[in-house]
């Protein structure tokens, strides 16, 4: 993995106190950094996700809505189907 530096202007009573505050933890203030760095692109990928799954729920309760729905029988017959075909898989793995 590659190295970056990142440069930026702070106040320096909030680098002084941030130091004091890393140095408790037994950690630098870099490691703090990079650590806040990843967990905030952490957050905004989990973010992300959710935005994506709440539309995805969204686009299915208006199909619902609408009337457009898959009958169970039809669902249970597919289920059926891949049911057999990992039976199949297990017992050719079996032997």
């Amino acid at each position: 993995m590659s190295e970056a530096t990142f440069t930026f202007r702070v106040d320096e009573t909030l680098k002084s106190a941030f130091s004091v505050a890393a140095k408790a933890r037994d950690r630098t203030g870099a490691q703090l950094l990079r650590d806040f760095m990843r967990a905030f692109v952490e957050q905004q990928n989990a973010a992300k996700h959710d935005e994506w799954f709440r539309h995805q729920v969204q686009l299915g309760l208006n199909e619902a809505n609408t009337g457009h729905l898959i009958p169970a029988a039809e669902v249970e017959a597919e289920a059926e189907i891949w049911r057999a075909k990992t039976r199949r898989k297990i017992a050719r793995a079996a032997l």
